[in-house]
C-alpha cells in the first residue's frame, strides 16, 4: 500500500468538523502527508439574478467566510502542521460529485469524511464516494477518538482482503503495538444435510476449511513481524456485516480496514456488498475502504455521478 501524501477533508460546518480536522492531523503524522485539501461544499446556490445584481459580491463574501471559518477551526484542532500545506477549498454543487472531482484533480491518496449519528444528514454520499473514488476513503463517525491500538479486517481471502490487511500491518509499522485481528466470517450452506452430516458437523468442516484457507492466505502476505490473529465467526443471521461489527465492538477495535472490490474499469462502481453493508451499517466505529491509487471507473469517468 501507499503512504496518504495527499489527503482531501470534507468539512460541513457542523461540530463534526472538530473530530474530521483531528483525524486528518493524526493521519498526517503517521504518514509524512505533504498535502492537506479542507473542503466545504455549499449546496446549490438559487440566487435570483436580480438580487446579485444588486450585492454582486455576495456569493464571494459567502465563499470567504467558508474558508475564513475552516482555518480558524484547523488552527484551533490541528495539532503540529509544521512542514505540512493546508488548503481551504469551498465548491458550489453536489457533495460527491465535486469531492470526487477534487480528488481526482489533487491525485489524492485519502478521502476523509464523517459519518452521522445525532447530527443531521445522512450517510448518502460515503456510498456514493466508497463506489467511485480513486483512491482510498476512511468514514469518520462523529466522536471517534484519534486512537490506534487495535483494528479488525475482514476478510474472505480475496486479492483485495489482501490490500486490507496490508494496509492494517503498514498502519501497525508506524504505531508499534498493534493489534490485528484478521476475521472470516462463514456460513453453513442450506443444503448441508444432503451430505448425510449434522449441522454441528457441517459447521465444523467449514470452519476447518476457512481455518486452511486462511493458512494459504497469510502465506502470501508479509507481516513485516506483526502479529496476526485470525478469528472464525459463524453467520447465523445471513447478514456477516452485523457479526462483523459486533466483533469490532466486541473487541474495542478503533478501526474496520476493507478493501473496495472495484478494481478496474468495469468493476470499479461494485465495492463489494460486504463493504457496501458496511458502509450502511456502521456508526460507531471509523471504517477505511481501502483502494489501490487511480483503480477507479477509469473509462466510465463518473458517468452517473457527474
Amino acid at each position: 500500500m501507499y503512504l496518504i501524501k495527499k489527503l482531501v477533508v470534507c468539512l460541513d460546518q457542523t461540530s463534526l468538523d472538530q473530530t474530521l480536522i483531528q483525524y486528518a492531523a493524526f493521519i498526517a503524522q503517521v504518514n509524512q502527508t505533504k498535502k492537506i485539501y479542507f473542503v466545504n461544499v455549499i449546496k446549490n446556490l438559487s440566487i435570483p439574478k436580480e438580487v446579485l445584481e444588486e450585492f454582486p459580491n455576495l456569493v464571494e463574501n459567502m465563499v470567504n467566510e467558508r474558508q475564513e471559518a475552516m482555518e480558524s477551526m484547523v488552527k484551533e484542532h490541528f495539532q503540529n502542521p509544521k512542514g505540512i500545506s493546508l488548503n481551504y477549498i469551498v465548491k458550489e454543487g453536489s457533495l460527491s460529485k465535486k469531492i470526487l472531482k477534487l480528488a481526482e484533480e489533487k491525485s489524492a491518496d485519502m478521502i476523509l469524511i464523517g459519518r452521522k449519528v445525532h447530527l443531521p444528514g445522512t450517510g448518502v454520499a460515503s456510498s456514493r464516494l466508497a463506489r467511485r473514488a480513486s483512491c482510498s476513503l476512511l468514514i469518520v463517525p462523529e466522536g471517534s477518538a484519534t486512537k490506534m491500538q487495535r483494528l479488525l479486517v475482514p476478510s474472505d481471502f480475496s486479492d483485495y482482503s489482501k490490500d486490507a490487511l496490508e494496509e492494517a500491518i503498514m498502519i501497525a509499522e508506524k504505531h508499534g503495538g498493534l493489534e490485528i485481528v484478521c476475521q472470516n466470517v462463514f456460513t453453513v450452506p442450506s443444503g448441508y444435510h444432503y451430505t448425510g452430516k449434522s449441522y454441528e458437523e457441517f459447521t465444523q468442516i467449514m470452519r476447518m476449511h476457512a481455518e486452511i484457507n486462511y493458512k494459504k492466505f497469510i502465506r502470501k502476505i508479509d507481516t513485516k513481524g506483526n502479529k496476526i490473529t485470525p478469528v472464525y465467526t459463524q453467520d447465523v443471521n445471513d447478514d456477516p456485516v452485523e457479526e462483523i461489527v459486533a466483533k469490532a465492538r466486541e473487541m474495542g477495535a478503533d478501526g474496520i480496514i476493507i478493501g473496495a472490490k472495484g478494481r478496474t474499469a468495469a468493476t470499479a462502481l461494485f465495492i463489494g456488498s460486504m463493504a457496501e453493508r458496511l458502509i450502511q451499517y456502521n456508526d460507531s466505529i471509523p471504517l477505511l475502504v481501502t483502494r489501490p491509487k487511480g483503480k477507479n471507473a477509469g473509462i466510465l469517468d463518473y458517468i452517473l455521478e457527474i
